[in-house]
Order: C-alpha cells, then sequence, then structure tokens
C-alpha cells in the first residue's frame, strides 16, 4: 500500500496494524502481522527515527502511529521532489542526444521500424508525451487504435498544459459517425483543425523531434510503423505537414446553442461543417447517420435559406455568419 513512499510491503503492513492497534509492543505487532519480534522491534524503532511513530514512555517499549496525514506526507512530497528531478534529467538527455544524434547518428539509426499494433500505439502515446510545445497530426483511416476516442483523455491533458496541437484530417476520417462530434469537442479544448482532400501521408509529429508514420500492409491495415528521428527526412516530413496545413480548410469548434431562432440547430451545424469541408452527400450521411435522401432534402434547404446557388457559396455563407 505504501511502497510508492518507500516502504516494503512488510514495513507498510506493520505501519497500518500499528495505525490500528495504538499502544503496540514489538511482540504483539509482531503477532498481529505474523513475523517475528526482531523484525518488529527494528521495524518499529524505524519508524520512530522516521517519525513514522513515537515511542511511549514506560519500562517496556511500547509505541503509537503518528497521524498518516503528518507522516507520510513530507515522504510523498520528498517523492515527488524526486520525480520532478528525473524529469527533468530525461529532458535534459534527451535534449542532448537530440543534438548529438543530429550531427553523429549512422543514417541507419535515424529511422526504426516498429512491428504489432501494441507496439505502434505504445510508441505512439510515448511520442505524444514527449511534446514540449508542439504536436503535428495528420489524421486518416485506417486506424490502429480500437476507436476514435482512444486518444482523447491524452490530448486534452496535452491542451491543458498550452502544448500547440494542430490536426489535418482527411474527409475520408470526418466521414466515420461521431468523428465530427470528437474533433468539434478536441476544437473546444484548444485544437488547431482543418480538412483536405487527399491528404498525403498519415503520421504524428512531436517538436521537431521525432515522427511516427504508419505503413499500410495491404489495402487497408496497419502492421508497421516508422519512427522518424531528427534529420534531413524528418525535416521534409514537417515541410510536408505544413503544406498540407496550408491548403487544408480551416475548421470551427462547434457554436454553442443560442435563443435565436435564426439560428441553426445542431444537426445544420454539423451537415454545414462537413459541407464546408468538402464531402460528397454520401459520406455526410455516413458521419451523421442519416439516409442519403434526408441529407440532401436537409443541403437544399440550407442553401435556400442561405440564398446560395452552390454547396461553395452556401458554405461562405455559412461562415459569414458565424455558423461554423
Amino acid at each position: 500500500m505504501l511502497e510508492a513512499i518507500g516502504l516494503s510491503p512488510a514495513e507498510s503492513r506493520l505501519y497500518a496494524t500499528l495505525v490500528e492497534n495504538p499502544r503496540s509492543s514489538a511482540d504483539e505487532l509482531a503477532t498481529h502481522c505474523g513475523v517475528s519480534t526482531l523484525l518488529a522491534a527494528r521495524t518499529l524503532a524505524a519508524f520512530a527515527r522516521r517519525g513514522l511513530a513515537s515511542r511511549l514512555p514506560g519500562r517496556r517499549a511500547r509505541y503509537v502511529a503518528v497521524a498518516p496525514d503528518i507522516a507520510i506526507r513530507p515522504l510523498l512530497t520528498r517523492q515527488e521532489e524526486e520525480l520532478q528531478q528525473v524529469r527533468t534529467a530525461i529532458h535534459e538527455l534527451t535534449m542532448s542526444f537530440h543534438l548529438a544524434s543530429r550531427y553523429a547518428t549512422h543514417p541507419a539509426e535515424q529511422v526504426e521500424v516498429i512491428t504489432g499494433t501494441d507496439n505502434i500505439i505504445s510508441r505512439a502515446y510515448a511520442l505524444q508525451d514527449s511534446a514540449q510545445t508542439m504536436f503535428r497530426n495528420i489524421d486518416k483511416p485506417p486506424y490502429v487504435m480500437r476507436g476514435h476516442a482512444d486518444n482523447v483523455e491524452r490530448e486534452r491533458r496535452m491542451l491543458k498544459a498550452g502544448i500547440d496541437y494542430r490536426s489535418v484530417y482527411d474527409r475520408e476520417s470526418l466521414a466515420l459517425p461521431g468523428k465530427l462530434r470528437l474533433v468539434q469537442d478536441s476544437m473546444a479544448h484548444g485544437e488547431k483543425a482543418r480538412v483536405v482532400a487527399g491528404a498525403a501521408a498519415k503520421m504524428w509529429i512531436a517538436d521537431d523531434a521525432l515522427a511516427l508514420i504508419p505503413i499500410r500492409n495491404g489495402s487497408y491495415s496497419i502492421d508497421a510503423a516508422f519512427i522518424l528521428h531528427q534529420s534531413a527526412l524528418l525535416d521534409a516530413l514537417i515541410a510536408l505537414f505544413e503544406l498540407e496545413w496550408q491548403r487544408g480548410l480551416p475548421l470551427r469548434a462547434a457554436a454553442r446553442a443560442t435563443a435565436s431562432s435564426d439560428e441553426p440547430g445542431e444537426l445544420t451545424r454539423d451537415l454545414l461543417a462537413l459541407l464546408a469541408g468538402g464531402l460528397t452527400d454520401e459520406a455526410i450521411a455516413r458521419a451523421l447517420g442519416l439516409g442519403l435522401r434526408t441529407v440532401q432534402r436537409r443541403i437544399h434547404a440550407v442553401m435556400r435559406d442561405l440564398n446560395a446557388i452552390t454547396r461553395f457559396q452556401a458554405g461562405l455563407a455559412a461562415r459569414e455568419r458565424g455558423w461554423i
């Protein structure tokens, strides 16, 4: 129970027992815990030195536990300080590693090949966690993770920490049921997002230091990935992301509902966002879980309300009104 702050399993058990049985002697505590009296006596003496217990006056040594919130909190604080020192050391070592690798690493060591779904997911999460200032992502099917929401909490923590999180979404990804809602929710938390048709490649990039590119095996599956370290190849990949970002159409987070009768409903806003993203009627129907004819009727109605002749004009008019 208390191993995380430096106590052994036996010490944790003895301390918990002492809390429940104040004024215990070594032999009494040994009986409760099923250990030798010698071990109990040495542990109690160590507790007294470390501020976890106090010895009571009297010829026979008896002990009471110091209140856990008073006794354990300094140990926990010390442990947290040590962990922070380790994090700082890891960051400094990583910076030194990347600096040295940029000029000294053999070309064969600049690219790793990761195989197996679980290994790819593990490295992808580690890559995200390594980002210090920026994370860039091109999102397109197929997916290694089991569900679209698998990475939501990790992204929330990154955004809360102030990391610049930018995503380019392929039209095909937004056509997946429920995906638009997840994207809009992420944008409400600070993600910047754009949509493109035919994204060049699926990729994750942490700062300017590391990237992951899934390798497609066959028509629609992923069972391997490249990990790119700092190199001219990584620089080229970053440049490719920036080109995709520049050509992408900005998405906006879902607007809050208002009481105005002129404002469109939530479903209409979703439809407009997908329409502005360039999705076909069939893709919009799949994304929203509606029938094709229902989607077409709604699109015609929205275009009529916006006095737009083309879908492109409808998208521009909706943006001017702040609907998307």
